[in-house]
C-alpha cells in the first residue's frame, strides 16, 4: 500500500467546518462568538463517536461474513445455496473493509487534530464564522454560477462546501485552484457520487466569471 501524505492544517479545519456547519441554527447570525468554539468542539466530538461506531459497525459485518461461511459449509442443502451464502459473505468482508479504511481516515484526522489543534480550531472557527456573517454574499456568488439552479435547492452538503471554497477565496486569499482541488477532495468524501464533478464544475465557473470581472 502506498503511503498516503498527512493531510495539512487547513485541510483538516475544513473538513471540521464543513461538518461544524450541518450544526449551525436556522439563523446563523444569532449565533455568538462564545458559541463558535463550542460548535466546533462539538464537531470533534461527533467525529471521535464515528470512529467508535465505524469499528463496532465492522466488526459486526466481520463477524456475519463468518457466520455466512460456516453456514454455507455445513448446512446449504446445494452448490447454489452455499455459493449464495459465500457471495452474502463476500459482501460482509467488503462492506468491513471499506468501513475500516473510511475508519482510517478518521484515525488519522484524529492525530492530526491532537497534534495541532490550536491551528486547526482556529482556522475553522474563522471559515465558521465568514461563513456565518457573510452567507448572503458567498450564496450570491454562487448563484451566479448555477443554471436554472438555486442555491436554496442544492444538497446542503454541497451548499457548505461551495460555501467554504468560496469563503477560502474571497475572504483568506486562497488561490482559486487550491480552493477548488480542495473542495473536490471534500466532495469526495462526503457528496454523493457525482457530488465532485458538480463542485469543480460550479467553482470553476465562479472562478472564469471573476477573471471576466462579472
Amino acid at each position: 500500500m502506498q503511503d498516503r501524505k498527512p493531510r495539512q492544517p487547513r485541510q483538516i479545519a475544513r473538513e471540521l467546518a464543513l461538518l461544524s456547519l450541518s450544526q449551525l441554527p436556522v439563523n446563523p447570525k444569532n449565533l455568538t462568538e462564545d458559541q463558535l468554539p463550542e460548535l466546533v468542539l462539538g464537531t470533534v466530538r461527533t467525529l471521535r463517536g464515528e470512529i467508535k461506531d465505524c469499528l463496532e459497525n465492522a466488526s459486526e459485518e466481520l463477524r456475519n461474513s463468518n457466520d455466512k461461511l460456516l453456514t454455507s459449509e455445513t448446512r446449504a442443502a446445494d452448490l447454489n445455496t452455499s455459493r449464495t451464502m459465500l457471495k452474502e459473505a463476500i459482501e460482509y468482508t467488503r462492506a468491513a473493509i471499506n468501513r475500516l479504511a473510511y475508519t482510517i481516515d478518521f484515525l488519522e484526522l484524529g492525530q492530526e487534530l491532537n497534534k495541532r489543534y490550536k491551528e486547526i480550531n482556529e482556522y475553522a472557527i474563522k471559515l465558521v464564522r465568514k461563513i456565518s456573517s457573510e452567507r448572503e454574499f458567498l450564496d450570491e456568488k454562487i448563484s451566479v454560477a448555477l443554471v436554472d439552479w438555486q442555491v436554496n435547492r442544492l444538497a446542503q452538503i454541497d451548499r457548505d462546501i461551495l460555501r467554504i471554497a468560496v469563503a477560502d477565496m474571497e475572504f483568506f486569499d486562497i488561490a482559486p485552484r487550491i480552493a477548488i482541488n480542495e473542495a473536490v477532495e471534500l466532495a469526495k468524501r462526503y457528496s454523493g457520487d457525482e457530488g465532485h464533478r458538480f463542485i469543480n464544475g460550479v467553482l470553476r465557473k465562479i472562478t472564469e466569471q471573476q477573471v471576466k470581472g462579472f
